[in-house]
């Protein structure tokens, strides 16, 4: 009894304290080291006052359309008891999607990577309303969203209701990119939730035992067991090496008469795989895949999938051939879902991929709407379109010209502005803006230095030249959710007192500094216990080492320390025991 109630005081400490969890540490014994990563931080937000104590009915209702990356993360750092706060979502969890191809194999289970979104709000300050439903129609116009019930049996034709909102932020995610190849929804496994990741785990388990059966023929049997991935992104390839060390750790054992018959494909319709990362990592890819036995497969796209073969287009030559396979999982990238298409519709947005966001994450066209996550994308205006603004506002002594010092003194607010000019500063390896207008005037004087309108326009002509859209990764919708959160606890403050740059066509300053995404490195797990790591500052690393850094990281990421211990016991199990092989 003394020890359990160790235990229940253990946890409740845990649960009023959650900077106890500001550091994980994972004891490792590769190489004899101790890895120890963790930035969690508490979630709470700015404390407010308490709720009952304040009268709701004069509150400003935020309405949050799903609880993935993006949404979860604005609702832990949101100080909701200054808003009223309403979340709409399908599912009724946040799941740490990263380690979804580790779920397909059994490596770790698909409950240790979910943490219920109720567990979350019931932690904030404030009453958080929470419904799992479906949101099936924005309605920007009257400020209204229409909603769908998940719960659709005993509801007596009751499933939809309308929410009104003052502010919507929408973070619905996507879905998963078919580019419309016939047979692709029928046919494949998708990569994108945690039921797909269960499926494709059931369906590995089929292959095998299907490939059992006593009247099959060889050739069968081969085909049952021959796994094609498409899609050589960061998910096909950490899907297709996590099966090769499933098949080659466990299943062999359990399967024997299989040993020679299983065989991975990856089809991936560029030139290389993990496109994205340094050029050694993708060198190292593609020749621990060749060496493995894993037949890769680049300039190859798919054209059609039936139900009992794949084909594919060759891009060099333009061959047309047919692939007998056992399993596809299609992992080619992320579309627009169609409530999103038809609000797109509905503002003028029909000609984008995804919705357009100004750099506040705030939709164009629509002030009390915000957008983030892999359903929006930021469209960052270009200097050119405000070159005259800029310059006038710059000008301050209306001479005609830009000084030095004057143009010194607008350089810092035009890179808050305008990212791409110091990405392009940057690029060119200029030290200084001196250097950079000298080159303009070819005058070595640095006092003499002047530039008209005219010099200014050719100084920074090449700068939007430098524009990058951000790439659809947890790590960046992570990052707008914290940061949408911080504008809307300040949002009163910054009414007052302002932070953000000069409004170059217009008088005084924006309210918050844009949004700026801090990229913190990317994994890509290769199997065999080996890692590829790229870190900031082209700090690449490759092999065990970087294996135990990615535990690490990934484990003290986790969005609870009950999902942490969950994650850590997975993987100590797997070490220990292997996989599970069982169709559940």
């Amino acid at each position: 009894m003394r020890g359990f109630s160790f235990f229940q005081r253990a946890s409740r400490a845990f649960q009023d304290h959650p900077s106890l969890s500001k550091v994980l540490i994972l004891v490792t014994v590769s190489s004899g080291g101790l890895v120890a990563y963790s930035d969690s931080k508490s979630h709470h937000g700015v404390n407010g006052a308490d709720s009952s104590q304040i009268d709701t009915t004069k509150k400003k209702r935020v309405l949050v359309l799903g609880t993935g990356w993006a949404g979860t993360t604005f609702l832990k750092n949101l100080d909701s008891s200054t808003y009223d706060v309403h979340v709409v979502s399908p599912r009724n969890y946040f799941a740490f999607t990263p380690l979804l191809p580790s779920v397909t194999c059994g490596t770790v289970e698909a409950r240790s990577i979910v943490e219920p979104i109720r567990n979350i709000i019931r932690k904030k300050n404030g009453d958080i309303s929470f419904w799992e439903a479906e949101c099936f129609k924005i309605d920007a116009k009257n400020k209204k969203v229409h909603c769908r019930s998940s719960q659709q049996e005993n509801l007596e034709g009751k499933e939809e209701f309308i929410v009104d909102y003052d502010y919507l932020v929408i973070a619905m995610g996507a879905r998963a990119n078919t580019f419309n190849t016939p047979g692709v929804e029928e046919n494949c496994h998708f990569l994108k939730e945690v039921e797909d990741a269960q499926n494709i785990r059931r369906s590995v388990i089929d292959c095998f035992e299907r490939s059992c059966l006593p009247n099959l023929s060889e050739e069968e049997r081969k085909k049952n067991l021959h796994f094609v991935v498409v899609g050589g992104g960061p998910t096909g390839v950490e899907f297709a090496a996590e099966l090769h060390d499933f098949v080659r750790e466990d299943l062999v054992k359990l399967y024997p008469t299989a040993k020679d018959l299983v065989k991975i494909t990856l089809l991936e319709a560029g030139d290389h795989i993990l496109n994205m990362f340094d050029k050694r990592i993708t060198a190292f890819a593609e020749e621990k895949f060749q060496r493995e036995g894993i037949d890769l497969r680049t300039g190859s796209m798919v054209i059609k999938v039936t139900d009992k073969e794949i084909s594919t287009k060759e891009r060099v030559n333009g061959e047309i051939s047919s692939i007998p396979y056992g399993m596809v999982v299609w992992s080619t990238g992320i579309g627009t879902r169609p409530v999103i298409m038809d609000f797109m519709r509905q503002i003028g947005q029909t000609n984008r991929r995804v919705l357009a966001t100004d750099e506040w994450l705030r939709v164009e066209g629509c002030d009390s709407i915000y957008a983030l996550g892999d359903c929006a994308t930021i469209n960052q205006r270009k200097v050119m379109e405000d070159i005259s603004a800029i310059f006038n506002k710059a000008d301050k002594d209306k001479s005609g010209t830009l000084t030095l010092k004057e143009f010194q003194d607008a350089l810092n607010d035009i890179c808050e502005r305008y990212p791409q000019v110091e990405l392009y500063l940057k690029n060119k390896q200029v030290k200084n803006i001196i250097d950079l207008m000298k080159d303009r005037q070819g005058n070595d004087n640095k006092e003499s230095v002047e530039l008209d309108i005219e010099g200014f326009k050719s100084a920074l002509s090449q700068v939007d030249s430098q524009m990058k859209f951000l790439p659809a990764t947890a790590q960046v919708a992570a990052q707008e959710g914290k940061y949408l959160a911080r504008c809307f606890n300040e949002m009163e403050e910054r009414e007052k007192n302002p932070e953000g740059p000069p409004r170059f066509r217009g008088t005084g300053r924006h309210r918050f500094r844009p949004f700026r995404y801090k990229h913190l490195g990317q994994f890509a797990p290769l199997g065999g216990e080996q890692t590829a790591a790229q870190l900031p500052g082209d700090w690449v690393s490759i092999g065990h080492s970087s294996q135990w850094l990615w535990y690490s990281v990934y484990a003290s990421k986790q969005v609870s320390w009950r999902t942490r211990m969950l994650v850590v016991t997975d993987w100590t199990r797997r070490f220990v025991f292997g996989r599970d092989s069982s169709r559940i």
